[in-house]
């Protein structure tokens, strides 16, 4: 029965990271914890399941044109040291009141998204983004993921929005694609440290990474606010259910 439900968080992650342009570590973590997998597992085990899954849900955005190189050319190469730092200063930095903060910021940016999502009317062709906040955003994001132990995901694809005025499907196909990159460093760190549970990683992708794919499919088909609220609804419940347990 426990890989039964492992399997079952899998489907579910895969396809929520999918729909909102995320990896989703920051939902697979607490729920295989919840399950019973020991809990440097569980941080760590969903990051390999991340890579191919966000591959997978990106081909969908891909598909539709709907993946900003520029973005990905300049977030990589940013973001990932970043996220190298970011991992290596947990030597020094207590991870208990960043996820506290973390989680405030992903409720806010919930609130924001479902109370005002873009007029889809504003911006026909949007302007290209500054590369200096192309910068900032990735290497912001690389140094909370590496602290974090996660993909970055869930906080790319908003600040893709509101920073760089990026249209909602086209910043969740950009960020799918960073945040596989941001994924691997924390894999393989993980991996030396022999944090990863194989088994989970297998029963975990065995769903994740397909589901990944339909998650991307029902987005790029989706009216861009109604997926804006449907994101901002999401990160609200995620932020407000990981401040409860945190608690």
């Amino acid at each position: 029965m426990e890989w039964v439900l492992i399997a079952g968080i899998g489907a579910l992650v895969g396809f929520l990271g999918g729909l909102f342009g995320k990896g989703g570590s920051a939902i697979g973590t607490p729920m295989l914890a919840v399950a019973g997998v020991a809990p440097l597992a569980s941080v760590a085990s969903p990051l390999p399941g991340t890579i191919p899954g966000t591959l997978v849900a990106a081909y969908a955005y891909w598909r539709q044109r709907l993946v900003d190189w520029d973005i990905v050319r300049w977030s990589i190469p940013f973001g990932v040291p970043a996220t190298v730092v970011g991992a290596y200063a947990t030597r020094w930095i207590g991870g208990g009141p960043l996820v506290v903060a973390t989680e405030l910021v992903v409720a806010g940016l919930g609130v924001r998204f479902l109370l005002y999502p873009s007029d889809p009317h504003e911006i026909v062709v949007p302007p290209p983004a500054p590369r200096t906040r192309m910068v900032l955003v990735a290497t912001t994001v690389g140094v909370l993921s590496g602290l974090l132990a996660n993909g970055g995901g869930f906080l790319l694809a908003p600040l893709y929005v509101i920073v760089l005025r990026t249209p909602i499907k086209s910043a969740f196909g950009s960020s799918l694609v960073v945040a596989s990159a941001l994924a691997v460093p924390g894999t393989i760190v993980h991996a030396l440290l022999g944090h990863i549970d194989w088994a989970v990683v297998a029963a975990f992708s065995v769903t994740s990474i397909p589901l990944s794919y339909v998650g991307g499919r029902v987005a790029v088909r989706t009216q861009g606010t109604r997926l804006e609220r449907w994101y901002g609804a999401g990160l609200l419940l995620i932020g407000v259910i990981s401040l409860a347990v945190t608690a």
